[in-house]
């Protein structure tokens, strides 16, 4: 008979890719996996793509600060509690993974409600508010950061890093050259932005062209709507504003990386042992998790860190050239990471709760 697992999380795409990365571990068993997810949220578009049920329930924004809107989303968190429990009754799953967002906490107060065991994973050194309020509720609780383990509750929590897409490892470096039109002979430098680009970023990056394109290939990954027809052609230089199927194959190629300092993105690079600059988004358009991020990783010889504040030109020309100097120590200090395959525990664990239930 089929064991049913729920996995829930969103309102961004790194509350999302580790839980598609779980469907494919898991697919092709026998494990009859549902979504359950916002109406509207990113996470509808990215689940949408694969063949799972998705289920939508409302939801309302958890801010950490005082405000009206706070009022009128206590009835869409409520709406969305009851709208979970109908769910969670009719397909009756043996267990319920939780990668956070605000969409996460009416499915796991359902879950708690109907007795269903909660498995969750928190990405970012500190954890976020949906996992906060969460965490009394669930019976595993994974981190990405060992740091983390502080804030959780003894017994609970394990250290096991980010959940890695197999597909992001399967790159090969010739296609990726191939495909951004490179030759082997001068290091490729990646610069992105994440799900949406960064504006300040590049800005910067298209200031120094000359400098920094003098000195390597760059593909460069700007978001939506963020490409500039003025560098379209220039030898040693490609834009997207993201990309799909081939993002493994240029990462494979990629010597060097600038990065948002999202955990499952900076995950993956130390994963595919890439020296990476980290240009953390400001406590003015973050909780500053992406700070704390970067200050882990900076401390343990993966990456450099470069401040939003402190972004110019001229800095990121800087950095980046420092980053080039320190390559090889940076290397020697990924090799020696102790980084658990995330995603084999994760899948092992799931597989034995199933089958307990």
């Amino acid at each position: 008979m089929k064991k049913t697992l729920v996995l829930t999380g969103g309102g961004s795409a790194g509350h999302v890719t580790p839980n598609m990365a779980l469907i494919k571990e898991l697919e092709g068993e026998n494990i009859d996996i549902h979504y359950i997810g916002s109406k509207e949220g990113i996470e509808k578009e990215l689940i949408s793509g694969l063949s799972i049920p998705y289920h939508s329930i409302s939801s309302g924004k958890l801010r950490r600060y005082a405000d009206f809107e706070n009022v009128k989303d206590m009835f869409k968190v409520a709406k969305g509690c009851t709208e979970a429990l109908w769910i969670l009754k009719q397909l009756k799953p043996g267990l319920v993974f939780s990668k956070g967002g605000f969409v996460s906490v009416p499915v796991i107060a359902a879950a708690k409600l109907l007795g269903i065991p909660i498995f969750i994973h928190e990405s970012d050194l500190t954890p976020g508010l949906a996992n906060r309020i969460s965490k009394r509720f669930a019976s595993k609780i994974y981190t990405s950061f060992e740091e983390t383990l502080q804030y959780l509750p003894n017994g609970k929590a394990q250290a096991i890093g980010s959940p890695i897409r197999r597909e992001i490892l399967s790159g090969i470096k010739e296609k990726g050259l191939e495909f951004l039109g490179f030759d082997r002979t001068r290091p490729v430098l990646a610069i992105m932005g994440g799900s949406l680009g960064a504006k300040k970023i590049n800005e910067a990056v298209r200031q120094e062209i000359e400098q920094i394109g003098g000195q390597f290939q760059i593909v460069h990954l700007c978001g939506k709507g963020n490409l500039d027809p003025a560098l379209e052609g220039r030898p040693g230089y490609r834009q997207f504003e993201f990309l799909n199927s081939e993002l493994s194959d240029v990462l494979a190629c990629t010597d060097l990386m600038v990065t948002r300092g999202g955990s499952n993105a900076i995950f993956e690079f130390l994963a595919l042992r890439i020296p990476m600059l980290i240009i953390p988004l400001s406590r003015k358009q973050s909780r500053g998790d992406q700070i704390l991020n970067a200050k882990s990783f900076e401390e343990k010889g993966y990456s450099l860190t470069l401040q939003e504040e402190d972004l110019t030109a001229a800095s990121l020309a800087g950095y980046i050239a420092l980053l080039d100097k320190h390559r090889e120590s940076i290397l020697k200090q990924m090799e020696e990471s102790r980084m658990k395959d995330a995603l084999s525990v994760m899948a092992g664990n799931i597989r034995d709760k199933l089958q307990q239930n």
